[in-house]
């Protein structure tokens, strides 16, 4: 496999605090790459970094061959970096087809109508309809997403960041706050979405963790201190004493 981002020795600091300290990896085209670690050990601000949320002090951010350290987050979002709710807000008052269909409209460069009623072209349609297919949400199309269970909102973030057609979707917690049912929704939504999208995703389940990744990097303290297959990474000794603990036995 080819790699599709790379990040060479990546560090924010806030005041004297390393919120991540010379971060390097590599995620390949295709697989899906989860970053666990406890609390407070950057995983976030990691994210922030990579779709240009937030700026690196030093290191190097290398997508599809490009350098875009230094890219304002609008260039990744075209280069094909997905955020899910960093491309638009869920718009509660509008049904979840018009949510999808107003990122399809501005993607396609009509973002000055951006609050229009995009439902009314039929490409827009279509296309808002394909990305609720992928997610599972067909039958909700037509309900406001204001009125969407917590786990669905979750999924439409996921088809709204879908219809910008990403080369790589960074996922953060997408199980945060979900029930058991829904949780096991937007797992088998992820599972649906692997090879066909490189994924990089931040999450705290390690039951879903490590039935769903390709590979997993440990971050603690702002540092990589593990990466590898699931398996490998479930075994190794200083992740066991670090953060999986009995987890892992």
């Amino acid at each position: 496999m080819s790699v599709i981002l790379e990040l060479r020795n990546l560090r924010k600091n806030y005041g004297a605090l390393a919120v991540t300290d010379d971060v390097s990896l590599s995620v390949e085209a295709g697989e899906l790459h989860a970053v666990i670690g406890p609390n407070g050990a950057g995983k976030t601000t990691l994210i922030h970094q990579i779709s240009g949320l937030a700026p690196s002090d030093s290191g190097a951010i290398l997508f599809d061959g490009q350098d875009v350290t230094h890219a304002p987050m609008h260039e990744r979002v075209r280069a094909g970096l997905a955020r899910s709710f960093q491309i638009t807000s869920i718009l509660p008052g509008f049904s979840a087809r018009e949510n999808v269909a107003t990122a399809v409209q501005a993607r396609s460069g009509s973002s000055f109508r951006f609050f229009g009623d995009p439902s009314r072209e039929r490409a827009l349609d279509d296309e808002a309809m394909e990305a609720l297919a992928t997610v599972g949400l067909t039958a909700r199309a037509d309900i406001v997403a204001g009125q969407l269970s917590h786990g669905e909102k979750r999924q439409l973030e996921l088809a709204i960041a879908l219809a910008t057609r990403p080369k790589l979707l960074l996922l953060d917690e997408p199980l945060a706050g979900t029930g058991r049912e829904e949780s096991e929704r937007v797992v088998e939504t992820l599972q649906g979405l692997k090879n066909r999208y490189t994924i990089v995703l931040i999450e705290h389940d390690m039951e879903a963790v490590f039935a769903l990744a390709d590979r997993v990097s440990v971050l603690v303290y702002g540092r990589v201190i593990a990466t590898g297959a699931p398996e490998v990474v479930r075994a190794d000794a200083a992740v066991r004493e670090a953060y999986l603990g009995e987890e892992a036995a």
